[in-house]
């Protein structure tokens, strides 16, 4: 019985979708873990297509195997898209592991983590604050901090 009961232990700690999506209690959320290809949303919906689906200027979406296209709204940093985590994969067909919101009102996906192929170890959907920090330094509330969204608030007013 010990042996059956390690053995399951370490099956589960090894298993990859043991560290499978968090939930985060938002209404109407699924886990999911799905294949789709990175897509350029607007380029997609209006055939308004610039090179690299936007270079990083645009939101993007996935397409899953069943044709319908999700908006890619969310990566792991609180308040900050998937875009930076999807743009090196515009046009591919990747596997991501998240949460779809599908509500009347709305229908898109925040992407936790992502791969290429079943083969590779996941990595979190964490770009934006990679790159943020390396420009600004760490902060825990990158959003307060930010120099682009402070010069815009004093323009415009929140």
């Amino acid at each position: 019985m010990r042996k059956i009961v390690l053995s399951a232990l370490f099956a589960f700690a090894i298993t990859p979708s043991a560290q499978a999506a968090e939930a985060w209690g938002i209404e109407h959320e699924k886990l999911v873990e799905f294949s789709a290809r990175v897509v350029d949303v607007a380029c997609t919906l209006k055939n308004d297509c610039p090179p690299d689906c936007g270079g990083g200027k645009r939101l993007l979406g996935l397409v899953t195997d069943d044709g319908k296209l999700r908006a890619a709204a969310k990566a792991s940093t609180d308040f900050a898209g998937a875009v930076r985590d999807l743009l090196p994969f515009c046009g591919k067909t990747i596997q991501v592991d998240g949460l779809l919101i599908e509500n009347p009102a709305i229908t898109f996906v925040m992407v936790q983590r992502l791969r290429e192929n079943s083969t590779q170890e996941w990595r979190k959907a964490e770009a934006f604050q990679r790159d943020w920090e390396a420009l600004n330094g760490k902060s825990d509330e990158w959003y307060r901090k930010d120099p682009l969204a402070n010069r815009v608030i004093a323009e415009d007013g929140v």
